[in-house]
């Protein structure tokens, strides 16, 4: 199993996605593409006492590098020797089985799609997180890849958020709803409204277990193993979520810090407060994965340290072993409108 990983990506490149391929070499015994300048990829590795590229290991030299200021729609083929460009390339080719990047996302989903394509069949990838919840976490598609979106895109999103909650997340018959304002059907816009009888139907044939819509607090809570929405909604409901997390950590830490007894009872819950922690931190997770490309495309997140690449990287590794798209693939003719072999 090879990743090939973008080396230039992210806000803490090229040392964070360097040492966190060679961790993810050395834990996991994948073998990695670094893709980026060479010249400061072996500085990383000299700079940490790394005098040559471990087994398994090697360099894609690319001149260019995607930055967060350029126009992620065509930043890809503005600048073709960029690490993400020659990232994505080399998995069309079939020279690797998964890309990783922490750089920009629309650049990202923008190549991926145009380079990489998308699974024949699928209107549009999504980006499919899996956040904390009370549930041990949730698929929530889609969070920001498609701000709009027509019934069959949700539709579509079921489906596959379904399959990643089984194969990736181990949930036999994942529980699907729809984010929404309230339970009953009538509920939401037009778009809620017009989705629900064909998560129903998908339901009634036994193709995937829609359990209804689920409001904010209730798939928080872990009512629900997929959260499916579009990417408006969902990205707000991602960063509501990440603004809480930080929130609530930041006010437990100031409250164990209020006096010699408050500290003494942090020590006491230190186990505790790690844990709290480790669930809300998207660097264990690692990354989201772009369901609805043809090949296993990770993106991690740009503030991302060698761990969350790391992490990222087990995540590709996960994803490839799944068989997921293939899954997709096998059963897109389900989660279509049109007549099957109509591409948008």
């Amino acid at each position: 199993m090879k990743i090939i990983v973008d080396a230039m990506g992210g806000d803490n490149a090229p040392q964070a996605p360097v040492l966190g391929a060679i961790q993810a070499n050395r834990e996991y015994g994948v073998d990695i593409i670094l893709v980026g300048r060479g010249e400061a990829i072996l500085k990383v590795l000299a700079d940490n006492g790394v005098s040559d590229l471990p087994a398994g290991v090697e360099i894609a030299h690319a001149s260019e590098v995607v930055e967060m200021c350029d126009n992620p729609a065509t930043a890809f083929r503005e600048k073709k020797d960029s690490s993400l460009t020659v990232g994505l390339n080399l998995l069309k080719n079939g020279d690797g089985d998964a890309f990783v990047s922490a750089g920009s996302t629309g650049a990202l989903l923008a190549g991926a799609t145009l380079v990489v394509k998308r699974i024949k069949g699928i209107r549009r990838a999504a980006l499919a997180p899996v956040v904390p919840t009370g549930g041990g976490g949730a698929v929530l598609i889609d969070c920001g890849a498609n701000a709009e979106c027509p019934p069959e895109y949700l539709l579509q999103f079921a489906y596959m958020g379904s399959y990643y909650a089984e194969h990736v997340l181990g949930r036999p018959e994942p529980k699907v709803g729809l984010l929404n304002i309230g339970a009953e059907p009538s509920k939401g816009t037009g778009l809620q409204t017009a989705v629900y009888p064909l998560l129903q139907q998908a339901a009634r044939d036994g193709r995937i277990n829609f359990v209804g819509n689920v409001e904010a607090r209730e798939a928080v809570e872990g009512a629900v193993d997929v959260i499916v929405s579009d990417g408006y909604s969902g990205n707000i409901f991602l960063k509501t979520m990440e603004g809480t997390g930080l929130f609530l950590a930041r006010e437990l830490k100031k409250m164990f810090q209020k006096s010699a007894l408050t500290k003494l009872a942090a020590l006491l819950v230190a186990g505790g407060l790690r844990e709290f922690k480790a669930i809300m931190s998207a660097d264990e997770v690692g990354g989201t994965a772009l369901l609805g490309i043809s090949k296993p495309v990770i993106k991690a997140h740009g503030s991302s340290d060698a761990y969350a690449i790391q992490n990222a990287i087990r995540q590709a590794r996960q994803y490839i072993s799944a068989g997921i798209i293939e899954n997709i693939a096998e059963n897109v003719d389900q989660m279509r409108l049109d007549a099957p072999g109509k591409e948008e």
